[in-house]
């Protein structure tokens, strides 16, 4: 495989805290790589060295010539007075230029200042690009080309910066939290996208069903060094354990060994002189193989609920709406105690607004909600705690609570219960505006938590946090003495999480789902195809009834004749039918998509009636 970029020794360090150390890593063309590591190890670094936007300490980063990169950082920066289209086409270029000015002409509706924009493109011959942008931003749910970026939400400002990034189909793509903020539709059509482009791809992110469904390559950062595993998220917990456990065996013999050579060294001190020095430095060596000790420890996520009763809150008639655009709609509704409900639905249908409205920080238009008098809420919001970036973490978390008391027997010291979250002595001196995204999303989990809360809403609680903390999160989530509310774009953690489901349709309707995200997708998939049977029997054509043979359990010769040739044309109508599947989710332009379409819905149609005839025909002897 031919090699696109070559990441050659590098070190990068912050203080003297070493993210990695002489680090090689070759990227063949076409590989599609999931990189993965704690929070703070480095991830984010590494990709900003790779993109130009940061120097390492040493090494040197070479990639091939010719070679088109594009970048998305995980928090984009953008203009927040410019227009979407304005951002999408900034390069500067006369492409840019020439769309940009048929796109408003076409807004204005003025008919000259349209012909004039119409004969540019033709010119550049920029329709097919025009129309490339154009289909992606429509997967991406992008359709207001003229709203200020300053109005976009979190999730809308992500879809535009992956669409601008995505457009020009570079050759190597690196991602940086891609999934973050963005419906799991959006999400879903990416997988499909990604995995079927030709580009080489380097990607950091925490949705494990997005590694496993995408990635064929991944690259872990352990212990300041890089590990690469070819395989896709399954196959990598797999050998990363069997890694661990063969370097824990091989720290197990060496300090055995250890124990034969210290003997050796300790006999007759006066004539170590006159002792092998290769065997005197093959013991230092060993020493130092012994002490090594995986710093593998996780977050300990064991702080207990307080006493919650059997009343939660009860929602009477609950409304809510914005202007024309109605969020909630007389919902009522018992919640029940222990309940782990999850949240899904579009950005923007007032998953967030619903919380809000539950804890009191959003007024409702009419009904109320009634709250149990032992709820404890412990309110992890999608925007997070609001730091003083200033103060050092220690200071921060001691202004909330010296002491953290679980029960009548233990207590903790806000120090003792920042290590819990891996924030060590040394890290709880460093001034919070030092701390990598994930951490200080560790530690906004932490100050939640530390109150004790006996009723855990949680609005997209993935966002930033490694993998390895999700998953404690995930049992910690499980084992819960109290009731649980998950706002979540994350389908492996909301699987492994909540019990049942509320899906926002929109306008207020409300679904009450009896499963987890897994079952609510086959539930949904399978109503698509029993509509589409419908639809199809609807505008199947009615075929007049032949007149039966005399014999009707026995094929005449001419029916043989059909039935034997059936087989063949049902295949052939089949393979056509697959490749147009494949076209159609390669996520590729398809110049003539109508004809397409029409020929994918005749091929639906043949089958249908192709597939009924042969069972007719295979009934008779």
């Amino acid at each position: 495989m031919n090699s696109i970029l070559q990441i050659e020794e590098i070190t990068k360090s912050f203080g003297d805290r070493v993210l990695f150390a002489d680090v090689t890593l070759g990227i063949g063309e076409g590989e599609k790589i999931g990189l993965i590591a704690k929070n703070g190890a480095g991830k984010s670094t590494l990709l900003k060295i790779l993109a130009g936007k940061e120097a390492a300490d040493s090494g040197r980063v070479v990639m091939r010539g010719g070679v088109r990169m594009g970048y998305l950082e995980q928090e984009p920066v953008m203009n927040p007075d410019a227009a979407v289209i304005d951002t999408f086409l900034d390069d500067g270029s006369e492409r840019a230029a020439v769309i940009k000015e048929y796109e408003r002409a076409v807004a204005m509706g003025d008919a000259v200042v349209l012909a004039e924009a119409m004969s540019k493109m033709d010119a550049l011959d920029l329709w097919g690009y025009e129309n490339d942008f154009k289909q992606i931003l429509a997967q991406l749910h992008i359709m207001d080309y003229y709203q200020r970026v300053g109005e976009l939400s979190g999730g809308q400002l992500k879809r535009v910066a992956l669409a601008k990034v995505i457009i020009d189909k570079p050759d190597l793509l690196l991602l940086d939290e891609p999934t973050n903020h963005l419906d799991v539709d959006v999400i879903e059509w990416l997988e499909g996208y990604l995995s079927h482009s030709r580009m080489t791809l380097l990607m950091v992110t925490h949705d494990r069903y997005f590694l496993d469904r995408v990635c064929n390559k991944i690259v872990e950062i352990d212990g300041s060094a890089l590990y690469k595993y070819d395989g896709n998220y399954s196959y990598y917990l797999e050998k990363r354990q069997e890694r661990i456990d063969a370097e824990n065996a091989d720290v197990a013999r060496a300090k055995n060994l250890l124990r034969t050579e210290l003997e050796w060294m300790r006999r007759q001190p006066q004539a170590r002189g006159g002792k092998a020095r290769y065997r005197i430095n093959a013991f230092y060596e060993l020493e130092k193989r012994a002490q090594s000790v995986r710093a593998d420890r996780d977050v300990e996520l064991d702080v207990k609920a307080s006493y919650i009763g059997s009343k939660i809150f009860v929602a009477h008639d609950v409304c809510k709406r914005f202007g024309d655009k109605v969020i909630l709609n007389g919902l009522n509704y018992t919640f029940a105690r222990y309940e782990k409900l999850g949240i899904v639905g579009d950005n923007g249908v007032g998953k967030s607004t619903f919380i809000k409205c539950l804890l009191g920080r959003e007024p409702l238009d009419s009904g109320y909600f009634e709250v149990g008098e032992t709820v404890e809420f412990g309110y992890y919001s999608q925007e997070g705690i609001k730091f003083d970036e200033s103060k050092k973490v220690i200071d921060a978390v001691s202004e909330i609570a010296e002491y953290v008391r679980f029960d009548e027997k233990t207590a903790y010291t806000a120090s003792q219960f920042l290590q819990l979250f891996l924030f060590s002595p040394a890290d709880q001196q460093k001034f919070i505006f030092k701390l990598s995204g994930g951490e200080k999303r560790r530690l906004y989990l932490a100050t939640v938590l530390m109150r004790k809360p006996n009723f855990l809403i949680l609005d997209e609680p993935t966002n930033d946090l490694d993998i390895k903390t999700l998953e404690v999160l995930e049992n910690y989530l499980a084992g819960f003495k109290g009731c649980v509310i998950i706002v979540s774009h994350d389908r492996f953690f909301m699987d492994r999480t909540v019990d049942h489901l509320f899906v926002f349709e929109g306008g207020g309707v409300i679904r009450d789902f009896p499963g987890n995200y897994s079952d609510y997708r086959a539930a949904r998939e399978e109503e698509k195809r029993i509509e589409a049977a419908r639809q199809k029997e609807v505008a199947k054509p009615q075929v007049a009834q032949q007149p039966r043979p005399s014999n009707p359990n026995k094929m005449t010769f001419k029916e043989r004749k059909e039935f034997e040739a059936l087989d063949s044309e049902i295949a052939q109508l089949t393979a056509e039918k697959e490749a147009l599947d494949v076209l159609f989710n390669s996520g590729e332009v398809i110049p003539d998509i109508a004809e397409r379409s029409n020929r994918y819905n005749e091929l639906c149609r043949l089958l249908d009636e192709k597939e009924l005839r042969w069972l007719e025909l295979s009934e008779k002897s």
